[in-house]
């Protein structure tokens, strides 16, 4: 048998095609959970107290119906994955602030998700136009 035909033999076969692209595409990237710097983090206090004055109950919630992008981070939850209690991803998601709560739970309810402050990143409040 001539070389040139003999590593054809050893060369990588792919039995299933784009197998390994699509295995790519499902994997979640994780990162580390940044720390804020002290004008984010005023910035983000600045925001939330705002948003508390706006929020302080129901009917005012409901009055105001303040929109707001928040940025937040979501903790890596695979038992099984390297990243778990180390890494995670950061989410941004857009809705109307029902309630700020400074002091129980340490968390915003905005649209149907409750974030805590801990891992809030950045606020944008949206202006009415």
């Amino acid at each position: 048998m001539q070389l040139s035909q003999r590593a054809k033999i050893f060369s990588p076969f792919a039995a299933l095609k784009g197998f390994e692209e699509a295995i790519d595409e499902k994997v979640q990237r994780y990162v580390e959970k940044r720390e804020l710097s002290d004008e984010e983090q005023e910035a983000l206090d600045t925001a939330l107290s705002r948003l508390h004055d706006l929020t302080k109950n129901l009917r005012m919630a409901k009055e105001n119906r303040v929109t707001a992008a928040v940025t937040f981070f979501i903790p890596c939850a695979d038992e099984n994955h390297e990243a778990y209690g180390q890494g995670g991803s950061y989410e941004r998601y857009t809705g109307i602030v029902w309630k700020v709560d400074p002091l129980l739970t340490k968390s915003l309810l905005i649209g149907d998700r409750t974030i805590e402050f801990s891992e809030l990143a950045e606020i944008v409040i949206q202006e009415d136009s």
